[in-house]
């Protein structure tokens, strides 16, 4: 169990963004910070996956090691740029964002995709699955009917798999999730890092591997100051070396090691400063 009031929240980024926080949480443990203890968790997308995984009880260093790797059966994917333009689109929509989010999930229903199984399969050998962990857990994921944000936990009676394949369901792109009915697209679409949902923590530490958002209000350091001025918090998002490893596509399976790497050596530089937020 997590300890109560410090919540860790995992932004988006894609498979390079997962083995970037991977590798800032291993290397914050070996300077003695461990990010993995809070009571909280929040998972967006990429940061869905991360959860998972850090809180299956498979150890960071193992978990570092497995991005240290080849792709694998792993392909490459890219976001077109209709895809870039339509979540621009949708995150200045007037209005009602949810209407903006709708407008999107309808084009993410309509775009050619791999079969959502087969999907489904990749995110369930990502993560291991073992069921929802005890530590709270909070993943997002979009309707794409309606635009709303649904927020999955152990007590949604949904399959954790499920879950974060739906939070990672990146619009036209990697099919919509199906999960009681509903069709579900990246929690993404709300925001990169959905900070907001740490409402409550008296500590809040945000991984970022994305920190731009059409909407302001989506922005993690517009999120993280209306937590309060009494919230102690952080956000890391990556530096200029982890910039450059991660390369131009967040969606290249080749790039996870350098992306790994790049996140355990930020990490050695930002230890000191999360050690004052954390404890």
């Amino acid at each position: 169990m997590g300890v109560d009031g410090k919540a860790l929240v995992l932004g988006g980024g894609g498979v390079t963004g997962v083995a970037w926080e991977l590798g800032l949480l291993h290397g914050l443990a070996e300077h003695g910070v461990d990010l993995t203890d809070a009571g909280l968790l929040v998972g967006t997308s990429a940061g869905s996956a991360v959860a998972a995984q850090v809180l299956s009880g498979v150890p960071l260093k193992d978990l570092y090691e497995a991005q240290l790797r080849g792709p694998g059966s792993e392909v490459a994917a890219r976001m077109s740029l209709g895809g870039v333009l339509s979540f621009l689109v949708a995150g200045l929509w007037p209005g009602d964002p949810a209407r903006g989010r709708a407008w999107l999930g309808r084009r993410a229903l309509r775009a050619r995709t791999m079969p959502e199984a087969e999907r489904r399969r990749v995110i369930a050998a990502r993560i291991s699955d073992r069921g929802w962990p005890a530590t709270r857990l909070l993943v997002t994921a979009v309707d794409a009917q309606t635009g709303e944000v649904r927020i999955f936990d152990a007590s949604s009676g949904v399959s954790l798999v499920d879950a974060v394949a739906a939070s990672c369901a990146v619009p036209l792109t990697w099919p919509p999730v199906t999960i009681g009915g509903a069709r579900y697209i990246d929690g993404g679409a709300r925001s990169v890092a959905n900070a907001d949902l740490a409402a409550g923590s008296d500590r809040v530490v945000v991984l970022a591997p994305v920190t731009a958002s059409a909407r302001r209000s989506g922005r993690p350091s517009a999120q993280v100051a209306a937590l309060g001025p009494d919230v102690c918090s952080a956000i890391l998002a990556p530096d200029a070396a982890a910039r450059r490893a991660i390369g131009r596509n967040p969606l290249d399976p080749a790039r996870r090691r350098p992306a790994a790497e790049a996140g355990r050596t930020q990490a050695a530089a930002e230890a000191d400063r999360l050690r004052a937020v954390w404890s």
